[in-house]
């Protein structure tokens, strides 16, 4: 399965994409893009009353949720969110203790994993060089964000090859048209977001990049 591990909806006060927009392209785009599901992990927020299980069977496209946080290391991806989380940490605080967060997420049952690592303030690479101790618990970063400058994504390889850490993908979308330009490519079959967090866990997956043949693309267009 292909799924873009990382996107934010008009939910997010950033983002100008409703939900329903995205699936729509991503049905029109089905030969350059071949994602098979999206999670919303919109900033520092959960809802746990949302329910996307109709539009799911209308157009055919997984849609889990998860949450992305702010801490003292940067931001941080939270998939598995459970209400024993939302009592524990405030999703809304933007100075969350990573440490925390990813030790204490873990024990919950989720996964909390860094994105955008080689982004300057808000990534992990940047804290790391600022001398502050490695994280423990960490089981993998996003590795490929499409949202990511020139030398940011680059950034991450060290990172990986230093610690071990597990790689994925996401297109961190806030508009429609970067849904799905990178993603996660997943050996395991994921139905539920339970799911999810044991094939991340597991380590079968890796990201993967269709941002070259949406450019190729629109220049033959």
């Amino acid at each position: 399965m292909i799924i873009d591990l990382h996107a934010h909806s008009d939910a997010s006060e950033d983002s100008r994409a409703p939900l329903e927009t995205y699936l729509k392209w991503l049905q029109r785009k089905r030969d350059l893009l071949p994602i098979d599901g999206i999670v919303l992990t919109e900033h520092r927020q959960w809802d746990p009353r949302a329910d996307y299980r109709a539009l799911e069977d209308q157009y055919g496209i997984l849609i889990l949720r998860g949450a992305e946080v702010e801490t003292d290391y940067g931001h941080v991806l939270v998939y598995g969110v459970t209400d024993e989380m939302t009592a524990r940490f405030d999703f809304a605080n933007v100075r969350l203790p990573a440490q925390e967060v990813i030790s204490e997420v873990t024990r919950m049952g989720g996964v909390a994993a860094p994105c955008h690592p080689g982004r300057p303030t808000i990534g992990l690479c940047e804290h790391y060089a600022a001398g502050k101790p490695p994280l423990e618990g960490v089981i993998a970063v996003e590795a490929l964000n499409g949202g990511s400058r020139k030398g940011e994504n680059e950034r991450v390889h060290d990172l990986i090859e230093r610690y071990g850490y597990g790689a994925f993908g996401g297109s961190d979308a806030h508009l429609v048209s970067l849904i799905g330009i990178c993603a996660t490519e997943l050996d395991d079959e994921v139905r539920t977001v339970e799911e999810l967090v044991t094939a991340l866990k597991g380590g079968r997956y890796r990201p993967v990049d269709f941002r070259e043949q949406v450019r190729a693309a629109r220049g033959a267009a």
